[in-house]
């Protein structure tokens, strides 16, 4: 148990990590001050409902807080939002303000997170142009949907795909233009699940360019068009672009923090600086379940690590030591992902991807299951979340067999 009565812990970044962090050190066990601070002007919220519920209407802020405004000041944890921190003096051990105050700390966790990666497209400062990160961005792309509204989004990553969904769910006409060859080929997936979900945006009506090399933004104080490299134009009244995310690295850095693809974390979620750890999406961190350190962007990552940080503060340290998991609706589509695919030798496919819209991929490197993609499956993502990681002690043919329940072959599965 902690015994650090009467010390601050400070967390920087107010979103899953953040918050999470917050409540797990005071579920652990740490007795002094808690502050939570945060840049944007709303209380920790819930990232993904952005594409898809809240800009639908589905549901509003209050249905996709992290946890109760009130539950806070419950647990005793001050929650400061509105407020950018721009500067962290490690010596002195405090941290300077946009509002030009300080707040000191004896131990600090960085939560900053990531921000939108920015492309340098003409016109894109045009009004009707949006990246896609925050609540606020939703909020303005909200003001530019309507029925039979053309929109062009820049990116066929997941958040480029789930948003199409939802402005298609609006009953606007959607065109996604994608610069690589293929649709998701940056965030890694296999053939038959770009297949996949080129073909199921097909049939809800979006149309889909890839090889898309965006030159302009036309229009003259707001966007009317995308044209492409090539000459192709395409009529927009709303434009998203979806390019990735960046890791914010910049405060740590400059505080002589280490820093390399995000802010260097090991296994216990600590920096280089003994009293200040990292976790979420900024962080270069080392899970103990994968060979090599990784930059996860994952509510899944975010949650778990920042469980690992606090156990840490409170001087119960434990490994991290996760199977990544992940997630994505769009549609009447659930996908939902466990483990890293990459160095299967083989998968097996159990349904049919090209017919449907039910089907699962395991992915295994000789006989061990590293990796499961499940599309509207959700006993193969809680076989995965069993088993990967684990030999298979059983025929393989049998996992593409849908005739042969997967909770049998738990049965017979070897957990390592």
């Amino acid at each position: 148990m902690n015994d650090e009565s009467g010390k601050k812990l400070v967390i920087i970044g107010a979103s899953h990590a953040g918050s999470q962090l917050a409540f797990s050190a005071r579920q652990l066990g740490w007795t002094g001050p808690i502050e939570l601070i945060g840049d944007e002007d709303v209380a920790p919220y819930h990232r993904p409902p952005l594409s898809k519920d809240y800009l639908t209407g589905g549901k509003a802020l209050e249905n996709i807080l992290l946890k109760p405004v009130a539950s806070y000041a419950k647990s005793d944890i001050t929650l400061r939002i509105g407020l950018q921190v721009n500067q962290i003096d490690r010596s002195a051990k405090r941290c300077t303000l946009s509002n030009g105050k300080t707040v000191g700390y004896d131990k600090l966790a960085l939560a900053v997170g990531a921000k939108v990666r920015k492309v340098p497209i003409k016109g894109s400062d045009k009004a009707g142009v949006f990246y896609l990160r925050t609540i606020a961005d939703i909020d303005g792309i909200r003001d530019h949907t309507g029925e039979g509204q053309s929109a062009v989004i820049i990116g066929g990553g997941y958040i480029g795909l789930e948003t199409a969904a939802s402005l298609r769910k609006l009953g606007m006409r959607v065109t996604v233009l994608e610069m690589m060859p293929k649709i998701l080929q940056r965030v890694i997936v296999a053939q038959p699940m770009t297949d996949f979900f080129m073909r199921v945006h097909q049939e809800e009506g979006v149309a889909i360019v890839t090889n898309a090399q965006v030159e302009e933004i036309g229009g003259d104080k707001r966007a009317e068009t995308v044209v492409c490299a090539n000459g192709q134009t395409f009529a927009a009244d709303l434009v998203i672009i979806g390019a990735g995310i960046l890791p914010n690295t910049e405060l740590a850095e400059e505080a002589g923090i280490k820093v390399d693809n995000g802010i260097v974390v090991d296994e216990f979620c600590r920096t280089n600086d003994a009293d200040i750890v990292a976790v979420g999406d900024c962080t270069f961190n080392r899970n103990l379940f994968y060979p090599k350190p990784m930059r996860m962007e994952s509510v899944q990552n975010a949650v778990d690590q920042a469980k690992t940080a606090a156990a840490t503060l409170c001087e119960q340290a434990k490994p991290y030591n996760c199977v990544v998991w992940f997630w994505s609706d769009q549609y009447d589509v659930k996908l939902q992902i466990v483990g890293l695919y990459e160095g299967f030798t083989s998968m097996v496919i159990r349904g049919n991807p090209a017919q449907g819209r039910k089907f699962s991929i395991f992915y295994l490197r000789n006989k061990t299951l590293i990796a499961v993609d499940a599309i509207n499956s959700p006993d193969a993502f809680v076989f995965g979340r069993k088993h990967v990681g684990a030999p298979m002690n059983f025929e393989l043919e049998r996992l593409g067999d849908e005739s042969t329940p997967l909770k049998e072959l738990t049965a017979q599965a070897k957990v390592g």
